[in-house]
């Protein structure tokens, strides 16, 4: 388990301006700024905060479960006991992250383009994702 977790960690502390924090319930948090792109806890489950939008595609796809303590906010959950789990939390991951570099961006509209390409969304969680590119 813990290995699966360290991967995580470590491919997400990779990304530029992610910070890692020691999560208030255990695990590792991860932050862009001062807003929290997810956390994982050292059971297994991976916790990402989405907007409600997201969070409903998201469950309505299967891609994610509702979060067991607050399963009517906008935050999902995953969890990981296998390596398709590591690289479905890093999608998700991804997801959320690019929702905040998006709106600080020298080109957003690229990244938008580079990021929903290599994230392979669907059409519906694409234009989801288009509402933090800012219009140039």
């Amino acid at each position: 388990m813990m290995e699966y977790l360290k991967k995580i960690e470590d491919e997400v502390s990779s990304w530029p301006h992610i910070s890692v924090h020691p999560h208030r319930f255990g695990g590792r948090e991860f932050r862009f700024g001062s807003a929290e792109v997810g956390h994982i806890h050292n059971s297994g489950e991976v916790d990402i905060p989405f907007p409600r939008s997201f969070r409903d595609e998201l469950l309505a796809k299967g891609l994610a479960e509702e979060h067991r303590w607050v399963p009517n906010s906008g935050w999902v959950t995953l969890r990981v006991h296998s390596e398709d789990g590591i690289s479905h939390a890093l999608w998700l991951m991804r997801l959320s992250y690019i929702r905040y570099v998006l709106k600080t961006d020298s080109n957003p509209r690229r990244l938008f383009d580079r990021e929903s390409e290599e994230l392979n969304l669907s059409p519906r969680l694409k234009a989801l994702l288009e509402r933090f590119a800012p219009s140039a």
